[in-house]
């Protein structure tokens, strides 16, 4: 259970890179789960 939550936490943190999504630059809720999506791709295409 460690390993899959020191995963997940590693995961966030990759998302964190992406300025967009530290900064919480869009206002909307579904703005901003748009742009974690689109970051969370590009975390997975980059693997």
């Amino acid at each position: 259970m460690y390993k899959r939550r020191n995963e997940v936490e590693r995961t966030i943190n990759q998302l964190k890179s992406f300025r967009a999504v530290a900064t919480r630059f869009d206002k909307r809720a579904y703005t901003f789960h748009g742009t974690v999506t689109v970051a969370a791709v590009r975390l997975w295409l980059r693997q």
